[in-house]
């Protein structure tokens, strides 16, 4: 009996170590501590109200501070997919530091604006100010370097000042420890007050000085070639939530009020209808957004050093937003 034990035992500890790998969650990475006020929150509230789970794969959401810190928790195997800034995606690839497979943009354009102290009106009156950013790195710092060049501004007189989330970057900018600041549209609306910033450049005008796509979710090569089915299911749910989002918002509201209860509802509503439109409804990897983007970055300061040109081809794998477009069917009403 006892041998017969002893050979259980063992077979138990060649197969249970594969049985709780193959039940292990698919987990993404997300840049935030807790779900943002922006399009890109599909990603959290797909696992919240089911979509993952719907299309067969149980996720995890892993939260990191930013991008940085968002691509190390990727490399060291503590996730699966990552939601990063695509600059950096792309210095990575260029620089041969990791293999990345970008998949779907979740929410290709952050509605980001620059407000400013009292009395500081003009992107070039930045010049020699204090600049709050998350961090070196981050989308908001990045992007932001290139709208401010794209308008004539030295970006090197800047002095940038990491300070951490958006809502910290505003009590900041409120408290007069900084001179200006990026956010989303959903920060600015739920500051405690407005009365002591302008708005520089709204959302408008920002996107109209950078119009790229500034978010993509990666995997690593092997991620996608071994865990393919449980991409593809990733993506998938999130288009059809994006998709039920875009045609109902008031789902978005509701998931919302249970993610975020420290904002208000009716400052919810307002922003699903600021978003209409908004929401990556087709995956978001648009191949001439995407090459005019990776253009556009070649001829930043940022990009100067690399050492080669990386074209989207080279890293975005479409394969699992047209297996998806296949299932769900086309976003655009019958006869357009």
């Amino acid at each position: 009996m006892l041998r017969f034990v002893m050979r259980l035992l063992a077979v138990a500890a060649v197969l249970l170590p594969a049985a709780f790998a193959a039940a292990a969650p698919f987990k993404i990475i997300v840049p935030e501590p807790e779900t943002p006020l922006v399009p890109n929150s599909v990603i959290d509230l797909a696992e919240q109200m089911g979509y993952y789970k719907k299309a067969g794969v149980d996720v995890e959401i892993v939260r990191v501070k930013a991008t940085p810190a968002a691509i190390a928790a990727l490399s060291s195997g503590q996730g699966d997919m990552a939601n990063v800034s695509l600059d950096v995606a792309i210095q990575l690839v260029a620089r041969n530091q990791m293999k990345l497979k970008g998949v779907i943009s979740p929410d290709k354009a952050l509605p980001f604006m620059i407000i400013a102290k009292k009395g500081l009106t003009s992107p070039k009156d930045l010049e020699g100010k204090v600049f709050g950013v998350g961090q070196v790195g981050s989308v908001d710092y990045a992007q932001t370097r290139n709208v401010l060049a794209n308008l004539g501004v030295d970006i090197d007189k800047i002095k940038y000042l990491a300070i951490g989330q958006p809502s910290v970057r505003a009590q900041s900018l409120i408290a007069g420890q900084i001179d200006a600041t990026t956010v989303a549209l959903g920060t600015y609306l739920t500051m405690p007050s407005h009365d002591a910033v302008d708005v520089m450049l709204d959302a408008a005008a920002y996107y109209k000085a950078a119009p790229f796509v500034t978010k993509v979710s990666v995997v690593t090569a092997d991620t996608a070639a071994k865990r393919a089915k449980e991409v593809a299911a990733v993506v998938k749910a999130t288009i059809a939530a994006s998709r039920d989002f875009s045609a109902h918002p008031e789902h978005w509201v509701d998931g919302m009020v249970k993610a975020r209860p420290d904002v208000p509802r009716e400052q919810l509503e307002a922003l699903a209808k600021a978003y209409a439109g908004h929401w990556s409804v087709d995956g978001g990897l648009d191949a001439k957004e995407l090459t005019a983007t990776t253009d556009a970055l070649y001829k930043s300061l940022d990009f100067k050093d690399l050492p080669r040109k990386v074209d989207p081809k080279d890293w975005i794998d479409r394969s699992f937003i047209d297996t998806a477009l296949d299932a769900l069917g086309s976003s655009k009403p019958a006869g357009k």
